[in-house]
């Protein structure tokens, strides 16, 4: 990109004080990247976006002043904190799908969270309806479907098991979460033709659930890369008063593999690791201080672009190095700041405690990281 980091710059001031690696958050990119998927998707209600990759209250707060109403997490310390902004924001008709398969210590904190918070609707997953007893009283019930990525779910041809938990869910059951997850071919046609024949999988579904007299109140689909597709997808609008949300959550801070399945969505980097070169250990290779311990490596190489740095092709991290190959022109001295754009976004905002939030006009502040990891007692 050109001038790509044009206005990733840290203020001198905050330069001099910030240790690296750090993690840098710009809010007029997340404010971004929120309004572009709002009018991507035709308003905030068809958006659930999944606060995983956010976590940061702050974060969380842009989200609901944005209009968003309806959000999924993965852990009963997310849900905590995006409730706790929720009712800050006075936000009205609040829902929330925790969108894991919860064992029954964190069932127990989630219906201890449904009666803090009563205002708002909470719901779980559900893929064994012998298990729905278990699941407590205030909470309400999506049905895990499994469309073919075989992490959880119920294998979307079954349909009996299907029926079967959404009747003994009876009235507190929600819908089908089908988490397409799976779909990241590079390839954007393939892609979408894998997308259309899964999505006609739980239509299909769907009208079967109908038949039978099971209504489905909302259908949920499609992480970042395949989100664009189902919103392309012409039949879920044939589903009379079921309603259809997309739900990714990278979309929020963006990430390299994002862009490069998606080069043209229109979202920028939001999310940054600032980092320093530490070594120049000889003439081809180039080492900063963002090792695996600051940056996520579980998504492949390279782990990250250094911004307005295109000499440089990230190389495999260790813990606390990350070494680049030089492959044009002179390498930086030591000192000098890099801005790493992640491979994944979501893992790296986790492995870091606090973050330097960017606002407009250079303002920035130290942000905790509040709703990363997980809690570890019933009670905490």
């Amino acid at each position: 990109m050109t001038g790509e980091q044009s206005g990733y710059e840290l203020p001198e001031e905050l330069w001099e004080r910030v240790l690296s690696p750090a993690l840098v958050i710009y809010l007029d990119r997340v404010r971004h990247n929120v309004r572009t998927v709002i009018e991507q998707t035709g308003g905030a209600d068809r958006w659930r976006p999944h606060v995983k990759t956010a976590k940061i209250p702050e974060v969380f707060r842009e989200l609901c002043r944005a209009g968003i109403r309806n959000f999924k997490c993965a852990t009963t310390r997310e849900a905590r904190e995006l409730l706790q902004v929720m009712r800050a924001e006075s936000v009205s008709n609040g829902d929330l799908l925790v969108a894991y398969p919860l064992p029954a210590p964190a069932l127990t904190v989630m219906e201890s969270l449904a009666e803090e918070y009563s205002e708002f609707r909470l719901s779980v997953l559900a893929e064994d309806a012998t298990n729905i007893d278990a699941i407590p009283s205030p909470l309400s019930i999506f049905v895990d479907v499994n469309p073919g990525m075989h992490r959880t779910g119920i294998p979307a041809h079954n349909f009996d098991e299907i029926k079967a938990v959404a009747t003994l869910a009876g009235s507190r059951f929600r819908g089908v979460h089908f988490y397409d997850g799976h779909l990241h071919q590079d390839d954007i046609e393939l892609r979408r033709r894998s997308a259309f024949e899964c999505y006609d999988q739980l239509v299909e579904l769907v009208r079967r659930l109908e038949s039978t007299g099971t209504s489905v109140d909302e259908i949920i689909t499609s992480g970042t890369p395949s989100y664009r597709h189902a919103l392309a997808y012409p039949h879920f609008g044939d589903l009379g008063s079921t309603l259809h949300r997309v739900s990714p959550g990278t979309v929020v801070y963006f990430d390299l593999r994002s862009q490069e399945l998606e080069p043209d969505c229109g979202l920028q980097p939001a999310a940054l690791v600032h980092s320093r070169v530490i070594s120049v250990p000889n003439e081809t290779t180039v080492t900063c201080d963002a090792g695996s311990k600051s940056i996520a490596a579980e998504a492949g190489d390279p782990v990250a672009h250094a911004l307005g740095h295109p000499e440089l092709r990230a190389l495999t991290p260790s813990e606390e190095h990350l070494p680049f190959e030089l492959v044009s022109g002179s390498a930086p001295a030591r000192g000098t700041a890099l801005m790493l754009f992640p491979r994944h976004i979501c893992p790296t905002v986790n492995l870091a405690s606090q973050a330097v939030l960017m606002d407009q006009d250079g303002f920035a502040r130290v942000v905790d990281v509040s709703a990363r990891a997980h809690d570890l007692l019933i009670g905490d």
